[in-house]
């Protein structure tokens, strides 16, 4: 279903963001990313002088991550085709850091150590960060959990797989109304202690 109507408007700027997962033959996964910013009217260049044409890129960058099915980074790729300044490129070597972090745990908090503010790039930081979901949607491993007795990692992340929700109950009913602990989710809120309870009238 598309989006309402929208109010009178004119297009301003345009961003594109890509994603792809490749099984590579020897094992481990690719994950490509690309992210494409342009505007729709002629504008200053500060890199280059005279005039930005409608339609050219401001932003043209791409990551490959290589991971294994645990998701833990084996290595990174990296090219900017166009970026707006002349020392964007320094960005690029920061990017290494983040060989050996996993995108199962911690990711964001490891981009942000590794290469927050101006140790690297804020688009190639925007890129990592949606590129663990491209990952976890790729590779089919990474919903597995470690044995029959845990619930699947997306299980509890969103309100379709609510524990007390019906996809839960439809797909893993096994796992209904229960927590990644194993123990009952309790369903609607918590009962009213003593003190919140209203005061009995005469």
């Amino acid at each position: 279903m598309p989006l309402s109507p929208p109010a009178p408007r004119t297009a301003r700027h345009q961003r594109r963001v890509h994603y792809q997962g490749f099984e590579r033959d020897d094992g481990l996964w690719d994950i490509e990313g690309e992210l494409h910013d342009s505007k729709t009217y002629d504008a200053p260049s500060f890199r280059e002088a005279g005039l930005r044409r409608a339609g050219e890129p401001i932003h043209h960058m791409w990551l490959r991550v290589t991971v294994n099915r645990q998701l833990v980074v084996q290595a990174i790729d990296v090219a900017m085709d166009t970026h707006p300044l002349k020392d964007c490129p320094q960005a690029q070597p920061a990017l290494q850091s983040m060989v050996g972090c996993s995108m199962a745990r911690g990711w964001r908090q490891a981009i942000q150590k590794n290469l927050g503010g101006v140790a690297s790039c804020t688009h190639l930081r925007e890129l990592l960060f949606n590129l663990a979901t491209a990952a976890f949607q790729s590779v089919p491993a990474v919903f597995a959990a470690a044995n029959a007795d845990e619930p699947p990692r997306h299980l509890g992340q969103c309100t379709g797989w609510d524990f007390n929700g019906n996809g839960v109950k439809e797909y893993f009913p096994q796992f209904y109304r229960r927590g990644p602990d194993g123990l009952t989710v309790p369903v609607g809120p918590p009962p009213a202690t003593d003190d919140a309870r209203p005061a009995l009238q005469p």
